[in-house]
C-alpha cells in the first residue's frame, strides 16, 4: 500500500506548482501539508515524491520557455560545431549553466543522509523562512535592478547557481528565493534574476527527480500518486510561472517577505504547541 494516496498527492502537486517558483519554499510547504496531513516528513518515500513531483513543475518551466530554450540549445550545437558562433551569448550561457549546477550536484550527493534526515525537519523549515525572509529583503534593498538578462556573465551564473545549495541544505530558505536574493545583490533587475532562477533550476530540479524517482517507487510510493502529483504539478506551475513574472515587472519582493514571516512564525507555534509533529 502507497505511503501517499491518490487524493494526497493531487494536494500535494498543487502546493509543489504553485510555491516551486515563487521565492517561498516549495519544499518548507510540501512538508508542513505532509505534517498537516498525518504523512511523516522524514521517510524516505515521502522525501523521494517531493523531488519527483518537481520534475512536473519542471515541465511547465520547459513548455513556458520553449522558444528561449530552443535557442540557447540551438547556439550551444552551433557552437561546438563552429568556432565563430563560440562568442554568442547564448553559447556561453548553456555552458554556465551546466558549470553552475556542479556545485549543488556535489553537495546534494554528498550531504544527502543529513537532507534526508535531521534537516528534513519543520524547525529546520520555520527557521530557515524566516532567515531566508531577511536575507530577500536585504537584498531587494541592496540592489540597483541596473543590469538586464542579456548582461548576466560566469561569475553571476556561478554565484547565483551556487546559492541553490542554501534551499537543499536548510528546507524553508527556497532555492527560488536564494538564487533570485543572489541575482539581485549582484544588481539585475527583478525580471532577469527571476528568469535566471528558472534557467538553473532546470537541470537542478530534473536531476533531483530523476535521481530520486527509483528511491520513490521502491520505498513504497504507487505509480498512480507519482503521476497524479507530477500532473497536477505541471499544470499549476504553469499558470505560477506566468503569474510571477508579470509580478515582479512592476512590484517588489516585499509581499513575499511579509508571506514567509508569517507562515514560518505560525509554524513555530504550530511546533512549539504540539498541534505539528517535526
Amino acid at each position: 500500500m502507497s505511503v501517499i494516496s491518490v487524493g494526497q498527492a493531487v494536494v500535494l502537486g498543487a502546493v509543489e506548482g504553485v510555491t516551486e517558483f515563487l521565492p517561498v519554499s516549495s519544499t518548507g510547504h510540501l512538508k508542513i501539508t505532509e505534517g498537516l496531513m498525518g504523512i511523516p516528513v522524514d521517510n524516505d518515500a515521502v522525501v523521494g515524491f517531493s523531488a519527483v513531483i518537481q520534475v512536473g513543475a519542471i515541465a511547465a518551466v520547459l513548455v513556458y520557455f520553449f522558444k528561449d530554450i530552443v535557442r540557447i540549445v540551438s547556439a550551444w550545437f552551433r557552437g561546438l560545431a563552429h568556432r565563430e558562433e563560440r562568442y554568442h551569448h547564448d553559447y556561453k550561457f548553456a555552458w554556465w549553466v551546466i558549470a553552475a549546477t556542479v556545485p549543488i550536484v556535489i553537495v546534494g550527493l554528498a550531504a544527502k543522509p543529513l537532507i534526508e534526515g535531521p534537516l528534513a525537519s519543520l524547525w529546520v523549515v520555520a527557521g530557515s523562512l524566516i532567515v531566508g525572509s531577511g536575507v530577500m529583503w536585504a537584498a531587494d534593498q541592496m540592489g540597483r535592478h541596473k543590469r538586464g538578462e542579456d548582461d548576466t556573465s560566469f561569475k553571476d551564473a556561478m554565484l547565483v547557481g551556487s546559492s541553490q545549495i542554501l534551499a537543499l541544505l536548510f528546507p524553508g530558505f527556497s532555492r527560488s528565493g536564494a538564487t533570485m536574493s543572489t541575482a539581485l545583490v549582484l544588481d539585475l533587475d527583478r525580471v532577469a534574476a527571476t528568469r535566471l532562477s528558472f534557467f538553473l533550476g532546470i537541470p537542478a530540479l530534473t536531476g533531483a527527480g530523476l535521481y530520486e524517482l527509483k528511491d520513490a517507487l521502491g520505498a513504497g510510493v504507487g505509480a498512480a500518486p507519482l503521476a497524479a502529483g507530477t500532473l497536477v504539478s505541471f499544470v499549476v506551475a504553469y499558470a505560477s510561472i506566468a503569474w510571477l513574472l508579470k509580478f515582479v515587472a512592476k512590484h517588489s519582493f516585499n509581499a513575499f517577505v511579509v508571506y514567509r514571516l508569517v507562515v514560518g512564525v505560525a509554524l513555530l507555534g504550530l511546533l512549539g504547541a504540539g498541534v505539528l509533529d517535526s
